[in-house]
């Protein structure tokens, strides 16, 4: 060990003079320092070995630091069961086992494993936790709501309903997010309070009741964190009354608010980082004296594991039936896919495989259905080669669209062609709970109008398309445009209540370029750009061979790139949202102003006008046309790819020339990269349900295409 500095001696004849554990650590590492052995120190100190050899090592590993608690400050002597339950549930892979979070928090695993069972959190335990609180939390599933914070008081808003079988969450929220929000509780804790205790009261007190309101299909427990008041709250006069608790005694505010995000997070995929990074925010927004009323907009509207009153769709029976032996199976059927019909030589060929390979996967795949032959060709010479192609009626999908005006349903088999389609109009303010019936009612009677053609067997599952920005990780819409009723409304779980088969939801633009790989065969088998013309301008991306969705899966968000390359900027500096990027709003009223009459200039009448040649109708047309052009400019040069495609449901026949025209003039005519490719711009070889065909595609996506990265990483 090398000499002792010093200013760190110094140190340690302090902690030395001290009482507490700080003083035996000096100690032995003073000790060490005078050359004495651990079996010398531990007779001369009355400690085990262990415990000798665990603070030598540390001192040597760490310095000072190491002999502290913990790696940061502040931990109490004793153990603290809200840290032990949040490094428990957020750690990586095996690493959240007794033994390890032991090592990790300093106990013995013995104690870790007593407060896992004290919290009911072993897998031979009870389905739902057993939460400690004072009095204790009944035992059931638990929910975050809501955070209430001012000078004088913070409450964390639990939510309870009976015990049910949880689904674990793909993504829980990490250490980082628990670190930032008891960075940011400290500070409000920390601040001063102000003599009004009444305000705090009422202002509490109007927060439970709205809290109530808005969840009444929920219990709801107030745990006080801290309460600096002189007059004790009240629940208000609304609603089912709230129950009081204080933590648990032996966890600290901090650790228990932790330990709660962390058990919400890892058992309800509603509950994803998004949900705790708004709380985060909300708490660093508005500083002090404001108060901070966070409040949950929506959980899952129904215990998981119950039936809705309709029962199960019955069409809906198989579960992804068709299992992928191997890599190379996708890799023979992306081939054949792109090929639409192709030898087994070709087939090697083409993909590097050995004849021997080809042929051992491509009769499995004729055994299993997947594959089926085609007529034989004669060559000049040898024996005759049979081809292979797909059989569209080996898997089917179904896909559904969520527009804020109408709702699509279509049934695609594996070569993409549509069986069924169905739509109804919807209405923006319809309510969450009405509106997802709505939505299941749909795909249920599509499936059952598609039922002869589909297979049990051979249904894969459900994609969703969704306006974005969309929650990939939990399935959640966060703010669609002009569908503000539908805020935070968690699809997947809920329609996962109505489908017992895979769900997907993805964004609507992804999704279209999803259909359109797909659909296109051997036309979209490179790298391409989809521009989808929607209720709003969004892109999605296909490269390197796969959809790229970014780390949010939010990829494609055109407007601002349209916004920046026109030079428009809100007062705050803020790309604004261009009024052209929502064509079924702008070439109406572009329209209007260059002289068409308002009463008759809906989207599709001046489609209809501009096609017939009307000046005011073809001026707003390409006025749009451009605007799109100018991000889709932008879009090349920074993707340096050489296809653009443009659908949707306002990429109508009327006015498909114009945007082809002006969008092609922009991409070719001004790109850094202009003399060393052209950029072709081409129609979507998908139908006006390009969405709803794109998100059924995602299940065969998924489920085909050869990728070594899982969805949630691309």
């Amino acid at each position: 060990m090398p000499d002792l500095e010093p200013e760190a001696r110094a140190v340690l004849r302090r902690w030395e003079s001290s009482s507490g554990p700080l003083a035996i650590r000096a100690r032995v590492v003073l000790l060490v320092a005078g050359g004495l052995r651990d079996a010398e120190i531990s007779r001369r100190l009355g400690v085990s070995r262990q415990t000798v050899g665990t603070w030598r090592h540390r001192w040597q590993t760490a310095g000072l630091d190491g002999l502290e608690q913990r790696p940061r400050t502040g931990r109490p002597a004793t153990v603290d069961e809200g840290e032990v339950i949040s490094r428990a549930l957020l750690a990586p892979g095996d690493s959240g086992a007794t033994r390890a979070v032991a090592r990790e928090v300093g106990l013995s695993h013995a104690t870790v494993a007593a407060v896992r069972r004290r919290w009911q959190l072993n897998p031979d335990e009870s389905p739902a936790p057993q939460v400690p609180t004072r009095p204790p939390l009944p035992c059931a599933e638990v929910w975050v709501m809501g955070l209430y914070v001012d000078p004088l008081r913070a409450v964390l808003l639990i939510g309870t309903r009976p015990p049910a079988t949880a689904a674990v969450a793909d993504t829980p929220i990490g250490q980082d997010v628990l670190d930032g929000l008891e960075r940011a509780l400290v500070t409000a804790h920390d601040a001063p309070a102000p003599p009004d205790t009444a305000v705090s009261g009422r202002a509490l007190a109007d927060y439970l009741a709205a809290a109530a309101e808005s969840h009444p299909d929920i219990a709801l427990h107030a745990v006080m964190l801290w309460d600096r008041g002189e007059e004790p709250p009240t629940a208000g006069p609304h609603g089912p009354p709230v129950t009081w608790h204080q933590p648990p005694a032996r966890s600290t505010w901090r650790s228990f608010v932790g330990a709660m995000a962390a058990l919400d997070s890892t058992r309800h995929p509603e509950s994803s980082r998004r949900v705790y990074l708004d709380l985060v925010a909300a708490l660093e927004r508005y500083g002090r004296p404001a108060s901070v009323t966070w409040l949950r907009e929506t959980v899952a509207g129904r215990v998981r594991g119950e039936q809705p009153a309709h029962g199960p769709a019955q069409s809906a029976s198989g579960v992804n039936q068709i299992d992928l032996g191997s890599f190379n199976e996708c890799v023979v059927i992306e081939a054949v896919r792109l090929a639409g019909t192709i030898t087994r030589g070709e087939i090697a060929h083409r993909t590097g495989l050995t004849q021997q390979s080809v042929s051992r996967i491509a009769r499995s795949l004729l055994d299993r259905g997947i594959l089926i032959e085609d007529a034989q060709r004669r060559g000049t010479s040898g024996k005759p080669r049979t081809p292979v192609r797909l059989r569209g009626s080996a898997a089917h999908a179904l896909g559904i669209h969520i527009d804020p005006e109408v709702i699509t349903a279509v049934v695609i088999d594996l070569d993409g062609a549509i069986v069924h389609t169905h739509s109804r109009p919807v209405a923006p303010d319809t309510a969450p709970g009405e509106f997802v019936e709505q939505v299941a009612e749909l795909g249920r009677r599509t499936l059952e109008q598609a039922q002869g053609a589909v297979r049990d067997d051979g249904f894969l599952g459900v994609g969703v398309a969704v306006p974005g920005p969309v929650d990939i990780a939990s399935g959640t819409v966060l703010a669609p445009p002009l569908m503000s009723a539908w805020r935070d409304l968690p699809l997947q779980y809920l329609l996962q209540e109505h489908f017992p088969c895979p769900v997907i939801i993805e964004k609507d633009s992804t999704a279209a370029a999803a259909g359109e790989r797909w659909t296109g065969r051997d036309r979209r088998a490179r790298d391409f750009a989809y521009i989808y013309l929607g209720t709003g301008v969004g892109t999605g991306l296909y490269l390197n061979g796969d959809l790229y969705r970014g780390v949010s899966a939010n990829a494609g968000e055109f407007g601002q790139l349209c916004a920046i390359a026109l030079g428009r900027f809100d007062a705050e500096g803020r790309p604004e949202i261009l009024p052209e990027c929502n064509p079924p709003f702008s070439v109406p009223d572009l329209a209007v102003r260059g002289g068409l009459d308002r009463a008759s200039a809906t989207y599709r009448t001046v489609a209809a006008a501009a096609a017939a040649g009307d000046p005011a109708a073809t001026a707003a047309v390409r006025a749009v046309a451009r605007a799109v052009g100018q991000g889709a400019l932008g879009l090349v040069d920074l993707l340096d790819i050489d296809l653009l495609v443009l659908g949707g449901p306002f990429f109508t026949d009327d006015v498909a020339g114009f945007y082809l025209d002006e969008i092609s003039r922009m991409v070719n005519d001004f790109p850094t990269a202009r003399r060393l490719r052209r950029v072709e711009v081409e129609p979507s070889v998908l139908s006006a349900e390009a969405a709803a065909v794109g998100a059924a595609s995602t299940i065969f996506h998924a489920t085909f295409t050869p990728r070594l990265r899982g969805r949630e990483g691309q």
